[in-house]
């Protein structure tokens, strides 16, 4: 397991295949297979990346169990190809108190509308603010409660910053599409994080395949 921001974590549940098992899905076409990943298996691997061959690499898969902030999970959720997701139901349990609450605080980046730079000189005051409004949502969230409202509503009144967990299965070929756009440097810095974690966990098992995917 692999501990992510100040609460989240990324786990390794389950793994199918290797490189050895992407090649001989390709070696198939000619009714042959290796026993033993060597060199010339190697280069194989490179050439079915490289030209864009991926269906080899969907006979491998990963599975994980995360804890992350919603807002992160909304970007990671854009994986859907070769993936699946099952995740804790707001409507079926009452959430813990638990949101993610950032080191520091960046400032807006000044060309790219999504991204940000460097770090706010009032950072004492933005936590104070952020505190603030996670205790008036965490209040009125239990007062929704209380008064009866259905866990399915009362939710609403949570912010993005509420940790959850999910089970995330990936192909191998998926998995290797998340890393390279999400370790990319264009990403968010803290599904960047996740994307760090995610590689470490599952790379001892792919070597030579993720060795192959680098942020774009």
């Amino acid at each position: 397991m692999s501990n992510v921001l100040d609460k989240g974590f990324v786990r390794l549940v389950d793994v199918m295949g290797s490189d050895l098992s992407v090649v001989n899905a390709a070696r198939i076409s000619f009714a042959s297979q290796s026993e033993e990943f060597g060199e010339r298996d190697e280069k194989l691997l490179n050439y079915l990346w490289s030209h864009k061959h991926t269906s080899p690499f969907r006979h491998a898969t990963v599975q994980l169990h995360i804890k992350a902030p919603i807002f992160v999970f909304r970007q990671w959720q854009k994986h859907q190809v070769g993936c699946a997701w099952n995740e804790i139901s707001g409507r079926y349990v009452e959430f813990d108190a638990e949101f993610y609450s950032p080191s520091l605080w960046r400032k807006q980046h000044k060309s790219n509308k999504q991204g940000s730079e460097g770090e706010i000189e009032q950072q004492t005051v933005a936590n104070m603010v952020y505190t603030k409004a996670l205790d008036t949502c965490l209040e009125s969230y239990n007062e929704l409660l209380a008064m009866g409202v259905c866990k399915e509503q009362a939710r609403l009144a949570l912010p993005a910053s509420l940790y959850t967990e999910c089970y995330w299965t990936a192909s191998l070929q998926a998995l290797m599409h998340f890393l390279s756009l999400r370790e990319d440097a264009h990403s968010q810095k803290e599904i960047q994080e996740y994307a760090r974690a995610v590689r470490m966990l599952c790379e001892k098992h792919f070597p030579k395949s993720l060795s192959l995917v680098t942020g774009l």
